[in-house]
């Protein structure tokens, strides 16, 4: 079992407990975030609800601190700390989370990311749903921005083929076993989070938003995750190669952790029979233009995912990169992992086949 951080109390006394209940702490994790800190940072300073924000620097090597630092002077809420090195068997960003679920002073918590950026609103709505469907963990999906052509193939056909394997419905139904949040925006009650072992519980998960959802909903408590449309917004990746290692770090454990798993996705989502029908279509005309037809069929039916999915309906011109993209990055997901090991962000991963740091 891995070390874990002693955690302080959330709530001092019983003098500040009534004021700390409707208050948020916001927490960020950050490693090599200079490009959209400040962005995270004045978004969260504008949520009324949120009654301190700590960015924790997970041993950023750019100017994340000092981006952080030069808001502070504006922003009375911000502090800014760091991780103090990266502890045995614990992944970098669950460690950056603890530390400050440690420092945290108020009744709920709320993880985000570094490249997402909270709307006017958004903590109201969380707290408004946590109230009226009786939710200790309240998880929204951003709306993704997409601006380069690999970015809109490849993000929107991931989270499209995410919907089928995390619906809302049965993550939001107590009788279902299925559980999932998104770490770009998760708020859990502070007792809540003390009680599953928060990150601690999880120091070793890739996919520690799942693995806390999971562990909330197994312990009894409510969860509800859904769309973030309108309520937080984000830019996972800027570049290619970004995208890729993110992707190829994550994809294998979302597409079910498993060979058997993965060739099961592979198949339904490659429209392998229009392909090959394409390529005999070179000595064979009818079988080109049957294969046409249905790779049509296909990408209309991805047109209806996208809509479904609160995509743009122009993002369906991407399915053919799209499909390619998405059946390369799992494989190679799936080949790092069998190997051991996966990078993100300067460090090298040490994984097994079930996600967990060895």
């Amino acid at each position: 079992m891995p070390i874990q951080p002693t955690i302080t109390e959330s709530v001092a006394d019983d003098s500040t407990r009534d004021i700390a209940s409707i208050f948020i702490t916001a927490i960020v994790p950050a490693r090599n975030e200079e490009q959209t800190i400040a962005t995270c940072v004045e978004a969260l300073a504008k949520q009324a609800e949120i009654a301190e924000i700590l960015v924790v620097d997970d041993e950023s090597e750019d100017g994340t601190a000092p981006a952080v630092r030069g808001l502070m002077a504006d922003i009375p809420r911000l502090r800014l700390l760091d991780t103090r090195g990266l502890p045995a068997g614990w992944l970098g960003k669950n460690n950056a989370a603890w530390r400050g679920a440690c420092e945290a002073a108020n009744r709920w918590l709320l993880f985000t990311d570094a490249d997402t950026e909270l709307l006017p609103g958004a903590t109201a709505r969380a707290l408004q749903i946590a109230a009226e469907a009786g939710s200790a963990m309240v998880s929204f999906s951003p709306e993704q921005v997409t601006e380069s052509w690999y970015e809109k193939a490849l993000i929107p056909f991931v989270f499209c083929r995410l919907a089928r394997r995390f619906s809302y419905k049965d993550v939001n139904d107590p009788a279902s076993r299925a559980a999932a949040a998104n770490g770009q925006f998760l708020m859990v009650r502070r007792d809540v989070y003390d009680a599953i072992g928060g990150h601690g519980g999880v120091a070793g998960e890739v996919l520690e938003d799942v693995a806390l959802a999971r562990n909330a909903k197994v312990a009894g408590y409510g969860i509800w995750f859904g769309s973030g449309k309108g309520v937080a917004r984000s830019r996972m990746y800027r570049s290619f190669g970004g995208m890729w290692e993110g992707w190829k770090k994550n994809l294998y454990l979302l597409a079910g952790g498993s060979r058997a798993a993965v060739v099961r996705e592979l198949f339904a989502a490659v429209a392998w029979i229009p392909f090959l029908l394409i390529a005999i279509g070179l000595w064979m005309p009818f079988a080109l233009m049957a294969g046409v037809v249905l790779l049509l069929a296909r990408q209309a039916g991805y047109g209806l995912d996208l809509k479904s999915n609160q995509f743009q309906g122009s993002l369906i011109l991407y399915y053919v990169p799209a499909v390619v993209l998405y059946a390369g990055v799992l494989w190679a997901s799936y080949r790092a992992h069998v190997k051991g090991k996966v990078a993100w962000k300067g460090r090298e991963i040490s994984v097994g086949v079930s996600g967990t740091v060895r």
